[in-house]
């Protein structure tokens, strides 16, 4: 999204059409694909913006058996492309339209602020500065160490490239949000907006972009059940075959005895134990929704980061659990398959550094490449959507 949202001219390859999604050519009757908005969840259906009697559903209301729950997450308010559902219905022709609109708002900024030090904030950066060397770019981290979570070379090398090609990083200091709130709002005399840190430090700069994370997209289970959101990040809880969980239970008296003097040390000398401490026992994990799965950015899975493989590792392994599901429910007195349990993998991150240089973490392994594409060579991911590119002009549809 970083680069089509500054370089113009390759925004129409960043929509692929789900129409052959199925990867069947021409698809079967039993695979539909329904464009509407999901306005309503329930355990065992789904309400849409619009009714489809034509493909069998004359109301707005789809019934399941199983569901995975893939809505990911969305950007702050200003690079938010659902921001506004009045003007922007998922269509192609307004998605191109609202990237075109973002670039012209770079090109027409002498100088750009860019609040928050992840991978959306640092590629935002990097490719401004280098498609619009001219201007002035300021990037504003509150913590010392860019990527945190990942190994500190990869900050060393983002930083190493944002002093060599002029971005001006500002870190370990919070932006104070009351500074940008509407009718709060600071100008000079030059027309720039100007903000504060919590500190009080002040920053000008013509163009704002806000780069603070992603907030996942689970108001719909929220509605349904709270106690599948784990409020701290707002994440949808799982249990490791990735079907929903619901709060933990409170420990129990007898456990929280058990605990407590499992912590006390008993010497030598001492004649005979007061107690008899005995393991806890671990009962089998259950889920309140066994058919209801839910994987992305959306699902608080042990650890993963939000980024596509996790979220394609996870979906995968949440498909083959449903399979098996469906095969019980149809052999009911068949021998129960054990569910496939996910285990986050290695760090593994890509961060563009402009539009030639990348750097990247794959298990222990860092490394640095320097043979980046502008568009991001797009067209590799289309076939996985069943579309044949052979020239740029195939992405237009």
């Amino acid at each position: 999204m970083p680069r089509y949202a500054v370089l113009p001219g390759h925004e129409y390859k960043a929509f692929i059409p789900y129409t052959k999604v199925f990867l069947v050519d021409p698809p079967k009757k039993s695979h539909i694909y329904l464009n509407a908005t999901i306005t309503g969840l329930r355990p065992n259906h789904i309400t849409l913006s619009k009714s489809f009697p034509e493909l069998g559903f004359p109301d707005a209301t789809i019934p399941f058996d199983y569901a995975i729950y893939a809505l990911g997450s969305h950007l702050p308010p200003s690079l938010d492309l659902w921001k506004d559902c009045t003007t922007y219905h998922g269509s192609k022709a307004e998605g191109c339209a609202w990237l075109q609109g973002k670039q012209k708002e770079v090109e027409g900024a002498p100088t750009v602020l860019v609040v928050g030090g992840g991978a959306l904030g640092i590629q935002f950066a990097t490719d401004i500065k280098c498609v619009y060397p001219e201007k002035k770019v300021t990037l504003l981290h509150s913590r010392l160490r860019l990527l945190p979570r990942f190994d500190e070379k990869m900050h060393d090398e983002i930083l190493s490239t944002c002093k060599e090609i002029g971005i001006e990083l500002i870190l370990g200091e919070r932006l104070d949000l009351d500074s940008i709130e509407e009718g709060s709002a600071k100008l000079n005399a030059q027309g720039q907006k100007v903000v504060r840190t919590v500190t009080g430090r002040e920053i000008a700069a013509d163009l704002l972009m806000l780069c603070t994370g992603q907030v996942p997209n689970t108001q719909l289970l929220k509605a349904m059940d709270p106690s599948v959101i784990n409020e701290s990040n707002h994440q949808v809880r799982v249990l490791r075959t990735l079907q929903l969980a619901s709060a933990p239970a409170p420990v129990s008296e007898t456990n929280a005895i058990a605990d407590s003097m499992q912590e006390l040390k008993v010497t030598e000398s001492d004649s005979a134990p007061i107690v008899s401490i005995t393991e806890p026992i671990i009962e089998e994990e259950k889920s309140p929704y066994p058919h209801i799965f839910a994987v992305g950015d959306a699902a608080d899975a042990f650890g993963a980061i939000a980024a596509g493989h996790n979220a394609y590792s996870q979906a995968e392994l949440a498909a083959k659990n449903i399979i098996k599901l469906i095969a019980q429910d149809s052999e009911p007195k068949s021998e129960r398959q054990a569910l496939d349990r996910y285990t986050a993998g290695p760090p593994a991150i890509k961060v563009s550094l402009g539009l030639r240089k990348s750097v990247y973490q794959l298990g222990p392994t860092i490394g640095v490449k320097t043979d980046g594409h502008d568009d991001l060579q797009a067209a590799a991911i289309w076939p996985f959507f069943g579309l044949k590119v052979e020239k740029d002009e195939d992405m237009r549809v």
